[in-house]
Parts: structure tokens; sequence; C-alpha cells
């Protein structure tokens, strides 16, 4: 068997994805890009269940995969959702001295995140995620 495409292509698919987020978040380098994209991705995993996780990071490419379950203990204490400048303030928080994110990180995320994954299995898999995961991915924020 061959390897699958997208384990193929998944660093040069990263990169694309950082170049692409570093852009729409005005950013120089991408260190602060990736700081900004891994606290977007930790934040919604706070409020997932072990298997909403796993479910969740099913849809994601492979490197996004990978930053969203690494580091990841199952059994972690869930948060709900709450508001979206509460969200962003957590994104924020993660390497705080370092961090650069913007006010708007999550949409901005949410936008570019939903250009590459299957848009329709990634809005069926939110349907049944708790409430606050459409609110979270929602573009328009």
């Amino acid at each position: 068997m061959t390897i699958p495409m997208e384990y193929q292509r998944a660093c040069h698919d990263f990169e694309s994805f950082l170049a692409d987020a570093k852009e729409a978040l005005d950013f120089t380098t991408r260190n602060p890009t990736y700081t900004t994209v891994q606290g977007v991705l930790l934040a919604f995993r706070r409020r997932l269940t072990a298997e909403q996780i796993l479910t969740f990071a099913a849809v994601l490419p492979p490197m996004l995969r990978a930053i969203f379950v690494a580091d990841w203990t199952p059994g972690e204490h869930v948060v709900g959702f709450s508001t979206l400048r509460e969200l962003t303030a957590e994104v924020q928080a993660l390497r705080h001295n370092h961090n650069m994110s913007p006010d708007n990180a999550i949409p901005v995320i949410a936008r570019l995140l939903r250009r590459r994954v299957d848009e329709s299995a990634f809005d069926v898999l939110l349907d049944t995620l708790p409430d606050g995961a459409q609110e979270f991915w929602d573009v328009r924020s």
C-alpha cells in the first residue's frame, strides 16, 4: 500500500496553513503564529471529553491533529464553553510572555481551518459536540 497523500503532504500543508495564518494574523514570523494556532486548538480541546477529542482530531489535517492531541492526558478535567472574550483570553494566556494572539484569533483560525477540512463533515461533527462548539468555530465572530 502506498503512503496516504495526506501524510505525504503533511509538512507542506502545515507550512501553507502557517503561512496563511501568519498573514491573516498580521504577524512577521511563524513563532507567534504557531502559539496562536496552538492556543486556539487547546482552548477548544479543554471543552471536550476524551471520546470527543479523538473524534474531533480525526477531522483535522495530520499536523494540526498532532498539535491538538499533543501532551493531552485522557481524564483531564473538562470545562464548559464560555464567552468569546474569555476563550480568547485563554488563547492569549498560552506562553503569555511570548504570546501576541490578537482579540480575533479564534475566528481567524476558524476561517483558515475550515478551508482545510471537509466542511460538511466538520459541521456534522460540531452538531454532536457540547453547546458552544459550533459558536467556537463560527467564522462570523
